[in-house]
């Protein structure tokens, strides 16, 4: 979706998996959920290293240490309605 912006920070609270999607439940409330398959490294990780996630940056990033990868939760939003648009 061209010229999409988000005003404000997109701040993530806690981030979970099954067996098709990531999900990030937000600072709001929402939950935004994408599916693990545009991840690379996510969809090779074991549970464990999955579950070993950190907030960063304000809590605008998830971080995965170990798997030396890091999210931009925004992004994930802007992704997430590029495809439903």
């Amino acid at each position: 979706m061209k010229g999409f912006e988000i005003n404000g920070l997109i701040k993530g609270k806690e981030v979970r998996f099954d067996d098709e999607y990531i999900h990030v439940k937000l600072e709001d409330g929402r939950i935004i959920s994408t599916h693990i398959q545009w991840y690379e490294p996510l969809q090779k990780a074991t549970i464990a290293q999955l579950k070993d996630y950190r907030l960063i940056c304000l809590d605008t990033r998830v971080e995965w240490q170990s798997l030396d990868y890091h999210l931009n939760i925004e992004n994930m939003l802007k992704v997430s309605l590029e495809v439903v648009a």
